[in-house]
């Protein structure tokens, strides 16, 4: 009696799930990363309609009184009063010999009427309340919101891209272009960091080079990149010098794949957690260099409202007892910063291979 086995076919065994399935499957059981994840997305939903111009696009329109509290406070009555008195004139005054031109005054005061004019009512509360000039700080906060997200997101950005790169090429090649970059990286990090922050931005938006790239945001994009490629460059280099020598890179070798090859399209993907972490730490170090810098007058332009010439403008008005603006602008920033930094941890711990 002949008895048929059938063969083990590979396709048939149950196929695990991807390295990325894990990690969401890992975040959607983490309560705190998944609110973090909804209020990251809801700051960036309202960073996308304010570049698209679809909110804040009025910000500098004045539409409420100077200082105007916000709706919960209510109106605030100083108490000041300003009194007019009218002298009126001797009887036996002429006004017509004092002043030649008094007999038009009143044909001027009648074309005058005639002409129309557009008066526009200023509230005396807004949402969030108005600064000095009546501007409605709620739409300062947004603009501001989109202005130093976008910096800081396009900064980590261009910071990862050149740290992984550099670190890359450290660490697969070695030899004397390691000894290269790691000179370079040293000369970097020699320098205290704030004040190569402080030497770039007196550089770029004074120098010789203020003519060309002039003194807008992509200044200060620029000197965030050029400062903070440091950090990812020593792990993506660290990790390049593990997976150099492994199998799977020797094998790809052996079937003649290039270095390009090699370095991006084998070691990368299986690194791109450390990169994706790192980049995720840069957007909140940047978003607050940037609130720096801009506090301190080396940041945006003048025109360009941010959470950081928002927190300078507030400085003066919090001694005289306005201090709605303040508010708003650390209310909006610290809660964006701190459910950034949460969804790093919680992605941190998704993608860590050891917890899966």
């Amino acid at each position: 009696m002949s008895t048929t086995v059938n063969p083990l076919r590979i396709d048939a065994l149950p196929k695990s799930p991807g390295v990325w399935a894990q990690a969401w499957k890992r975040l959607k059981s983490d309560r705190v990363g998944m609110v973090s994840l909804c209020i990251t997305l809801l700051f960036i939903g309202l960073v996308l309609l304010a570049q698209a111009g679809l909110v804040a696009s009025d910000w500098q329109k004045e539409v409420g009184t100077s200082f105007a509290p916000p709706h919960f406070v209510g109106s605030i009555v100083d108490g000041s009063q300003t009194a007019v008195i009218d002298a009126p004139a001797g009887p036996n005054v002429d006004i017509s010999d004092v002043d030649p031109l008094a007999p038009r005054y009143a044909e001027w005061a009648e074309r005058t009427a005639r002409i129309k004019t557009v008066v526009t009512e200023k509230s005396d509360t807004l949402p969030f309340g108005g600064d000095q000039l009546g501007r409605d700080v709620l739409s300062k906060v947004i603009k501001g919101a989109q202005v130093s997200i976008s910096v800081g997101l396009a900064a980590a950005l261009f910071a990862t891209f050149i740290g992984t790169l550099l670190g890359a090429v450290a660490g697969y090649f070695g030899g004397w272009v390691d000894d290269l970059l790691e000179w370079l990286y040293n000369v970097f990090t020699a320098i205290p960091y704030i004040l190569l922050v402080f030497a770039l931005a007196a550089v770029l938006k004074s120098g010789p080079l203020a003519k060309t790239l002039g003194s807008g945001i992509w200044t200060i994009i620029i000197i965030l990149s050029l400062v903070g490629w440091t950090g990812i460059y020593r792990l993506i280099r660290g990790e390049y010098l593990k997976h150099r020598s492994r199998e799977y890179v020797r094998a790809a070798e052996a079937i003649g794949a290039s270095h390009a090859s090699r370095m991006f399209v084998h070691i990368l993907p299986n690194i791109s957690h450390v990169v994706l972490v790192q980049l995720s730490l840069y957007v909140v170090g940047f978003i607050k260099a940037e609130v720096i810098l801009s506090y301190l007058g080396l940041g945006v332009p003048i025109d360009v409202v941010s959470w950081g010439t928002m927190l300078s403008e507030a400085q003066t008005e919090l001694v005289l007892g306005k201090w709605w603006q303040l508010v708003a602008a650390t209310v909006c920033m610290a809660t964006f910063v701190t459910a950034f930094a949460l969804l790093t941890d919680a992605l941190r711990d998704a993608l860590d291979p050891k917890l899966r």
